[in-house]
């Protein structure tokens, strides 16, 4: 049994008030404010919100900031400053999960109602307590944990589907990694970010986002280089997003995410999404299980197949010398990091190991697929 230091751990779940999700359901968002009471709400938003949304934010009353780019303390600071001064009773964040970050980081110590709407569906940060705070530079600094999750999340697929299909790619990378850091954090029984062990129902949740992304994430993505809303859509959208998010937040986090933050150490990798850098976090992370080769293979394809990164070269280390693997092995290793939830020990030199296995696997299976049929390109 785990123990906390008072007596046996409980099991935590967490989750948004409310999810939202549906063309149109941006047509929502008023409802929604006048349900939590606001009057002078703040809008976080990314500088292409307004285009992306065209007239769907009209007739709402509210302040809009326009994001800084970067989820920082000195952002966060600004915006709470902008926040204050606007006599702002809500906050909504309108826009990648950075925007997404900081709008939590400056509701929820404010004590302010947020929600939370997506307009691309890049990763699960929407429906989480948390926060991932990077240097105004973009090397990960820090987690902020705020106990208390969105009030609401309103995801528009007509909006996500007009959006660039690397971004949806980059989400189902993110959600790849939510079944096996689950599975590998339920082992150990460690802390989750909802503040207790792993439920089994976030181990179920995460086992869904899975299955749903092998299932439907080609499709998916076929779909949105159309700008088109199909059953496929939905379904990897809310994979994304609720399933991932609820299974990594109650389910827990392993090695992959660490090796994400390790990587953005390395300049190179600051031109790629988090879930980019995540899908090959979650190559490592098996190589460093030792996972069976047919579950290693099926997860290599199933990248290919929708254009994700399996190799170095795929998040610009092209080259990228065994030193530098070092750097990025001692940041994913550092104290507090989630690697540490392995049921095992993690220790830099054997992660660099496992980065230069998933590295070589990746590149031999792109070469064999290659030979029995056309890939799509990894987003650069």
């Amino acid at each position: 049994m785990v123990s906390n230091g008072r007596g046996p751990m409980a099991t935590v779940f967490a989750a948004p008030g409310k999810y939202i999700q549906g063309r149109g359901a941006i047509g929502r968002l008023g409802e929604v404010l006048e349900q939590l009471g606001s009057e002078k709400p703040l809008f976080l938003c990314d500088p292409v919100v307004s285009e992306i949304m065209g007239g769907a934010l009209e007739g709402l009353a509210a302040t809009h900031v326009e994001f800084g780019g970067e989820c920082s303390p000195e952002e966060v600071d600004r915006v709470a400053e902008e926040a204050r001064k606007a006599e702002a009773d809500a906050v909504v964040g309108i826009g990648g999960g950075k925007t997404m970050d900081t709008a939590k980081a400056v509701a929820h110590p404010a004590g302010l109602p947020l929600v939370i709407v997506p307009t691309i569906a890049s990763t699960d940060a929407p429906t989480s307590s948390l926060s991932v705070v990077y240097t105004a530079e973009g090397a990960f600094k820090e987690y902020r944990f705020f106990g208390r999750n969105p009030d609401a999340v309103v995801v528009d697929t007509g909006i996500i589907a007009r959006a660039p299909v690397r971004f949806l790619v980059a989400g189902i990378g993110d959600g790849l990694s939510t079944y096996f850091e689950a599975d590998a954090s339920s082992r150990t029984r460690k802390k989750t970010m909802a503040g207790g062990t792993p439920t089994i129902a976030a181990l179920a949740i995460a086992r869904l986002c899975y299955d749903t992304l092998l299932e439907h994430g080609l499709a998916a993505r076929l779909a949105v280089e159309q700008q088109a809303v199909t059953p496929a859509v939905e379904k990897v959208v809310e994979a994304n997003t609720l399933l991932s998010g609820l299974g990594f937040e109650s389910g827990g986090l392993g090695a992959a995410h660490s090796i994400h933050n390790g990587l953005t150490v390395l300049e190179g990798t600051h031109h790629y999404w988090h879930g980019e850098k995540v899908a090959f976090g979650v190559i490592s992370m098996l190589m460093l299980e030792e996972r069976p080769a047919e579950v290693v293979e099926e997860v290599v394809d199933f990248c290919l197949e929708v254009g994700l990164p399996v190799a170095l070269a795929d998040i610009g280390l092209e080259g990228v010398s065994r030193e530098e693997l070092e750097r990025v092995a001692e940041a994913a290793c550092a104290e507090g990091e989630t690697i540490h939830n392995m049921p095992f020990e993690v220790y830099p030199e054997m992660l660099v190991d496992a980065m230069i296995a998933a590295d070589a696997f990746g590149r031999e299976r792109r070469s064999v697929l290659e030979g029995e049929a056309r890939l799509p390109a990894v987003a650069h």
